[in-house]
């Protein structure tokens, strides 16, 4: 992996990692109460809305379709989360603790992508940024498919390699953005 890709990679979350801290602080951890199946149809939300945008070639909502990446982000990371707290686990979460989580499990993540990057020779950067929204799309698929299934599957990755794969998509998408911008 080039020194640019991990400097763009690391540049794009600490932009979602910003966000997310200052709703915590915000807002605190009131994302507790959100069931893994009400998040991943939060994300579905998310990247249909990017898809529509991306077929109608417009928006008429401010939020534009970085925002909704960053979105993907941080909810794929906070099913993350949930999945890994015990349901019995307080509600309310200090932020420190929750910035915690959020930095194990995002390096957790970006050591995904080092080691996908490594086979795939960052094949990533050649495919058109509507592509990540498809691929988010058809994860969603995936993990709806595993949530009806109680979370159980025969030889398929489980809830936690899907959002994982979802997470690099939408960093993807966001250093695609951001490269067209510059």
């Amino acid at each position: 992996m080039s020194e640019l890709t991990r400097q763009q990679y690391d540049s794009a979350v600490q932009k979602c990692r910003d966000l997310f801290e200052k709703k915590t602080i915000d807002y605190g951890t009131a994302w507790r109460i959100l069931r893994s199946t009400s998040l991943t149809d939060q994300i579905y939300i998310k990247a249909q809305r990017i898809r529509t945008i991306e077929q109608k070639g417009e928006s008429k909502v401010d939020d534009g379709i970085e925002d909704e990446y960053i979105g993907i982000y941080n909810y794929s990371l906070i099913a993350i989360i949930q999945l890994e707290l015990d349901e019995g686990s307080d509600m309310e979460i200090p932020a420190e603790e929750v910035m915690r989580l959020y930095d194990k499990n995002a390096s957790k993540v970006c050591d995904l992508m080092l080691d996908k990057n490594h086979d795939y020779g960052e094949a990533w950067r050649s495919m058109r940024i509507s592509t990540y929204t498809d691929l988010i799309l058809m994860k969603i698929q995936r993990i709806r498919q595993i949530e009806d299934n109680d979370g159980q599957t025969l030889v398929s990755e489980g809830l936690v390699a899907n959002y994982s794969d979802m997470m690099n998509y939408a960093i993807f998408a966001l250093i695609r953005i951001a490269e067209k911008h510059s």
